[in-house]
């Protein structure tokens, strides 16, 4: 069993996941909160994995936002709103020595990476030699997938592979599509995303028209960046994808660069926009993917996707 983190800005999660990448289990989930102490977030980053029973010399994989330095374990978090105290700690250290089992190693990967890997290997993905992910929740995640393997520049590709680098209408992207930016735009200090989009199911005009703005500025931001990928699938994740019912047509009306059919009439393409399947498991089995043994699914998959 491949022992795995997840850690995002409002949980963490430790779990254990088989070596094929096919079934997750003893996962315990604890709320984190991305603005305490670096004692405080990792205390309860370590006191969520010790409630695992780990073999001795494990190696882990850790599912975490960037910024990041992901082959060397350090911390980058300045001025980005969340985890402000761990700019600049060696997490990889902080892990080896506090991590139960006495670890091995520690590999470490970007979260929206490991959520696409994860529905890849066996969610909404699957199949799909060329697929985008994105994770809609306190920012943007994004990962553009050729083959299985992760892209960060090529047709299409924004910096970095990072959605929340690019901009609408001048402004960075999460300032339209984040929680942070929703709320604002709602202007009620006492609601949350998943408030606003219980009051636009209820009829409510204002909640409706700020979700249909966010969701639909996004997709006209990603249309023209999937056309240019060529893309097959785009997988949204994420706490606010849970509302799809509202996310899903505003992010249809957006993407019409990527829905209009290139080449010829009538020309077949298979063009999907999915929420995850995976059910908050997704980033967990691309983190043991990115822990574990090279060989088997990832080859596997790769032979049986399509075009």
């Amino acid at each position: 069993m491949i022992p795995v983190l997840e850690i995002g800005g409002t949980h963490v999660t430790a779990a254990l996941v088989t070596p094929d990448a096919s079934r997750v289990t003893g996962q315990t989930r604890r709320p984190l909160d991305a603005q305490g102490s670096a004692a405080a977030v990792l205390g309860t980053v370590l006191r969520c994995a010790r409630a695992l029973h780990v073999p001795p010399g494990a190696r882990w994989g850790v599912a975490i936002p960037g910024p990041f330095d992901y082959s060397k374990g350090i911390a980058l978090f300045a001025d980005v709103g969340k985890f402000d105290a761990l700019n600049g700690l060696d997490l990889r250290a902080a892990l080896l020595d506090g991590l139960p089992g006495h670890p091995a190693d520690v590999v470490f990967l970007n979260d929206a990476h490991a959520f696409l890997i994860g529905e890849w290997t066996a969610g909404a993905a699957r199949g799909h030699r060329r697929v985008v992910g994105i994770t809609l929740g306190t920012g943007v995640g994004s990962a553009f997938l050729a083959r299985g393997r992760v892209r960060t520049s090529g047709p299409g590709v924004p910096p970095e592979g990072r959605m929340d680098l690019t901009e609408v209408d001048g402004r960075p992207l999460e300032e339209t599509v984040s929680r942070r930016a929703i709320r604002a735009r709602y202007a009620d200090p006492d609601a949350d995303v998943h408030h606003i989009a219980e009051r636009a199911r209820a009829g409510e005009e204002r909640a409706r028209r700020v979700l249909t703005r966010a969701f639909t500025a996004l997709g006209a931001e990603l249309g023209p960046r999937l056309h240019a990928f060529g893309a097959s699938a785009l997988v949204v994740g994420g706490s606010m994808a849970h509302s799809w019912d509202l996310v899903a047509p505003a992010l249809h009306t957006g993407l019409t660069a990527w829905n209009r059919p290139p080449g010829p009439p009538g020309t077949r393409h298979t063009r999907a926009v999915e929420p995850a399947v995976l059910d908050g498991h997704a980033a967990l089995i691309g983190a043991a993917r990115a822990a574990g043994p090279r060989t088997g699914t990832m080859e596997a998959g790769i032979r049986n996707a399509r075009d």
